[in-house]
């Protein structure tokens, strides 16, 4: 029985909050009090983890679930029984190890009923869907580093009154779109963002035709390619040096791209705009690349964004009068090392689908493996 669930490749579950797992990141490994205790990580089959979610944080709306692919396991799992209330023939797979933080493939917030009770997840990314991880990861972050998640119909809106301007930490995020309606998803969001005090409204679709359908109500919707480097792609680094930098060091060079973005835009959006990205890194881990002009100062530049196997490539950007010399090739090049030393074996990005670096990034290796919108307006 135990070889043939291990043989199974059923992806399996810890459940973690985003402290240990953040700590987790930094040190590359999870180390929960139960090894010290008992010797081994509790781990869970998607139709058992309910169980100990409600015996031991029932009500609880902060944890995470660590989707954990059995074949990147550092030793056999052992399935053995858990406490003595649970049913006599349950057998839970227990890692006689540490978890290896590059064996988790995906973390995704996990919250219980209106009752406070937990039922078993769904719709959970498998461990050899680059696409799905994708987007997991991009909602994911969404969730946990929002000040606050709150349900609507097909998803969840995320609101951060700290940022005000960050359309980002301020808005919704819905699966299934054509299932739920474009009615009630604006009336959600007029329900939820407006009664926030937000000034716009704005969602993450997967539906085009719901996305065109609010284009046609004057929305402003953005078409975006999700890109996925082949496994297997070399690229090989690019002419210029590049530098991990602190957070602080990028904000000249993002505020002054934020307002070639947005001509007129105000300073306080602008600080909404470049002191957001703080917030990321409290949750996963955040690497900011740069390539350094004369002065010191960053000239070009990139967010590399760690979870587990799982990176993304942020805002790759570079000031317009250095441009031409190689600068942004440096700086994929090198979050891809860097998240290939991880253990990432999925390292994804974002591009404009009608805009011409979605051919440069193709050509670095990145293939297109699905669409998703974006729509924002601002109420009259």
């Amino acid at each position: 029985m135990t070889a043939d669930r291990d043989r199974s490749g059923e992806p399996l579950l810890h459940i973690v909050t985003a402290a240990p797992w953040r700590m987790a990141l930094a040190a590359g490994s999870v180390v929960p009090p139960s090894l010290v205790a008992d010797g081994f990580v509790h781990l869970s089959a998607a139709s058992q983890v309910a169980l100990p979610a409600n015996r031991l944080f029932a009500g609880r709306d902060d944890l995470l679930l660590a989707v954990v692919d059995p074949a990147r396991l550092p030793s056999p799992l052992r399935w053995e029984p858990g406490v003595p209330t649970d049913p006599s023939s349950m057998r839970f797979p227990h890692l006689y190890d540490p978890l290896p933080v590059d064996a988790v493939t995906s973390v995704v917030p996990w919250r219980p009923g209106a009752d406070g009770a937990f039922i078993e997840p769904t719709g959970l990314p498998a461990c050899d869907d680059p696409a799905a991880r994708a987007r997991a990861f991009d909602r994911s972050l969404a969730e946990r580093r929002a000040a606050a998640v709150l349900p609507i119909a097909g998803g969840v809106a995320v609101l951060d009154p700290r940022f005000p301007s960050s359309w980002e930490h301020n808005g919704g995020w819905v699966a299934d779109a054509g299932t739920v309606g474009i009615d009630t998803i604006v009336a959600d969001l007029d329900r939820v963002l407006g009664g926030a005090g937000c000034a716009h409204r704005r969602v993450v679709l997967d539906d085009g035709g719901v996305a065109t359908a609010l284009a046609d109500r004057g929305w402003e919707v953005n078409e975006e390619r999700l890109m996925v480097l082949a496994p297997d792609e070399i690229v090989p680094p690019g002419p210029s040096p590049v530098r991990a930098v602190a957070g602080e060091a990028m904000h000249d060079l993002r505020s002054a791209s934020w307002r070639r973005d947005i001509p007129g835009i105000s300073d306080e959006s602008v600080a909404d705009l470049v002191g957001r990205e703080a917030v990321a890194d409290a949750v996963l881990r955040i690497v900011d690349l740069a390539v350094l002009g004369p002065d010191g100062a960053p000239i070009a530049g990139t967010q590399l964004r760690i979870d587990g196997a799982t990176a993304a490539v942020e805002a790759v950007m570079t000031a317009p009068d250095a441009r031409g010399h190689g600068h942004a090739t440096s700086l994929v090049a090198d979050a891809i090392r860097r998240a290939r030393a991880a253990g990432c074996d999925v390292v994804w990005l974002l591009a404009a689908a009608d805009d011409w670096p979605k051919t440069w990034y193709a050509r670095l290796g990145f293939q297109e493996v699905a669409t998703s919108w974006s729509a924002h307006t601002t109420p009259t």
